[in-house]
């Protein structure tokens, strides 16, 4: 057994069989993002789990169209900044406050996006807790050479953005709400 490592060590060491570990494409990236909101968590949760009105409290959509095709429900968000994304909610668990949608096509540099959202009380009374978690891949899912703006920071950093300004929004319309 120690001979056959040895030589597939040295086979890959002088390229007569290719890296396999540079083979596998795109690593899997993830976000997770939380605040905490001056507000009752039943009421955040209204507002979090409101699919078809994300535009209320996410600054950077325009406007948000919802449609249902037999049992599921699509939204289309359109950015004020152009583009738009078209996503599916995959769940609600309302005793749990817990939602799930996916991106399932759009404009933003990343491609296989899966996220939830889930409110929960906070540390003190009449506070909540907002966690925001998104997973996804990089835009181009070959090797490298990668074009520029379809790499992994490029598609963490539009995530990282969204899920920023779209928490300390949220955190101001909840605390400012009557």
């Amino acid at each position: 057994m120690k001979k056959i490592l040895a030589l597939l060590t040295l086979s890959l060491s002088i390229g007569l069989l290719p890296n396999l570990a540079s083979a596998h494409g795109p690593s899997p990236q993830k976000v997770e993002k939380s605040v905490t909101i001056k507000a009752d968590p039943a009421k955040v949760w209204a507002m979090v789990k409101d699919f078809g009105n994300a535009q209320q409290w996410l600054p950077g959509v325009a406007s948000s169209k919802l449609e249902k095709v037999g049992e599921d429900n699509f939204r289309t968000l359109t950015f004020k900044s152009g583009g738009n994304v078209y996503e599916k909610l995959r769940g609600v668990d309302n005793d749990g406050m817990r939602m799930k949608y996916e991106i399932i096509s759009g404009t933003l540099p990343l491609t296989d996006f899966n996220a939830s959202m889930a409110v929960s009380k906070g540390p003190n009374a009449g506070e909540s807790t907002v966690t925001w978690v998104g997973r996804f891949y990089r835009l181009y899912k070959l090797n490298p050479p990668i074009p520029e703006g379809q790499d992994d920071a490029t598609a963490v950093k539009a995530i990282t953005d969204i899920f920023d300004a779209g928490l300390a929004n949220l955190k101001k319309v909840a605390e400012t709400a009557k």
